[in-house]
């Protein structure tokens, strides 16, 4: 595969961010005067993100943002909190002290920033990715990488109050305090809990837009 441009990184975080919404049209013209670049790479960028199934072409409507159905993003937590949960439970046999102290340095990171939404969400993706770079298993990153551009499309996070943070990094804590006690099945029992408590979060947050 051929490396990402700049213009479909842009295109791919405003998506993330939630400055492009799911439904929302793709518009090369208005586009290319965003980035101030001209159409053609516009184009490629749409043409990408619509192979990576982040973007559908509809009839007079044009390239536009996919949107998942509910039942979509229940399925996709559902396989997300199966290989989080492994992952947390590898991690508690194999996760190193520096690991350990990274997780609780991202942890407080999160809530120093806890009125940033952005970075809030940014250190949140950087903790489990820390875990799951510690479970040690190559197969298990690759079925969560396969996961990652449609978890792009749940678009804005929903770590958007400080109440939220603290709730959220209270979790984060209770899980690397198994991890350090090398305690694989309390990791894996709490980073269900944590992941099933983000996705009614998420279902929440879509009724509030619906």
């Amino acid at each position: 595969m051929s490396t990402p441009t700049p213009i479909y990184q842009k295109l791919l975080a405003a998506i993330e961010n939630g400055d492009l919404r799911p439904g929302d049209r793709l518009l090369e013209t208005d586009l290319a005067q965003r980035f101030g670049v001209s159409r053609t790479p516009i184009r490629e960028a749409i043409r990408r993100l619509e192979t990576d199934g982040l973007v559908a072409h509809k009839p007079r409507v044009g390239a536009m943002i996919r949107v998942l159905a509910q039942q979509e993003i229940v399925e996709l937590y559902e396989m997300r909190i199966v290989l989080e949960a492994t992952a947390a439970q590898m991690a508690a046999k194999h996760a190193s002290k520096a690991e350990i102290h990274t997780l609780k340095t991202l942890n407080a990171q999160m809530m120093q920033v806890a009125t940033d939404p952005y970075k809030v969400a940014m250190l949140n993706r950087k903790f489990h990715g820390c875990i799951l770079s510690a479970a040690r298993n190559r197969f298990l990153a690759q079925s969560h990488n396969s996961l990652s551009h449609a978890l792009v499309l749940l678009g804005k996070t929903t770590l958007e109050s400080s109440k939220r943070v603290k709730d959220v990094v209270s979790q984060h804590d209770a899980i690397v305090e198994a991890l350090k006690s090398g305690q694989p099945e309390t990791a894996a029992k709490l980073m269900r809990t944590h992941m099933e408590g983000s996705l009614e979060q998420r279902l929440k947050a879509l009724q509030l837009d619906g």
